[in-house]
C-alpha cells in the first residue's frame, strides 16, 4: 500500500496529491486517491469534497472509517509544512506526508508532541 502511494507521489509530480485513509484506529486497511481541488495544487492540497463526502456515508452506512488523510511534498521533507499545521483540525485523524521515497505519519491532536497540532506516531500499513 506504501509503495502504491509513493509510485503516486512520483507520479504526481510536480503537484500535490492526495487522498482518504481507510481503516479503524492507527491501522490502515485502504486508501482511496482523491483529486487535488487546490488552486495552488504544486504547494497545497485539498481533498475533492464528492470523495470526502462519498466516504463518510459509507462509513455511516458500516463502511470503513475514514481515519486519516495522506498528502504529499514532491520536493520537500515528510514533515507537516507550516499550511499543513494551519489547516490542521485537533480532531485526531492521520496525517501521512510521503515525498515519493520517504514517508511519515502524524496524528492532528490537541495536545502535541513536535510540530504545531500534530504528534508523530507509528502507522499499521499492512
Amino acid at each position: 500500500m506504501l509503495e502504491e502511494l509513493q509510485r503516486q507521489t512520483r507520479h504526481g509530480v510536480p503537484l500535490e496529491i492526495c487522498g482518504l485513509l481507510l481503516g479503524k484506529a492507527t491501522r490502515v486497511t485502504a486508501v482511496r486517491q482523491a483529486r487535488n481541488v487546490a488552486r495552488k495544487a504544486h504547494r497545497h492540497f485539498e481533498i475533492d469534497p464528492a470523495v470526502l463526502i462519498a466516504a463518510e456515508r459509507e462509513a455511516k452506512a458500516g463502511g470503513p472509517e475514514i481515519v486519516g488523510y495522506y498528502h504529499s511534498h514532491p520536493s520537500g521533507q515528510v514533515k507537516p509544512s507550516e499550511t499543513d499545521a494551519k489547516n490542521a483540525a485537533p480532531d485526531d485523524r492521520i496525517w501521512l506526508i510521503l515525498n515519493g521515497h520517504e514517508a511519515s505519519a502524524w496524528q492532528a491532536c490537541k495536545n502535541p508532541e513536535l510540530f504545531g497540532p500534530f504528534a508523530p506516531i507509528t502507522l499499521d500499513c499492512t
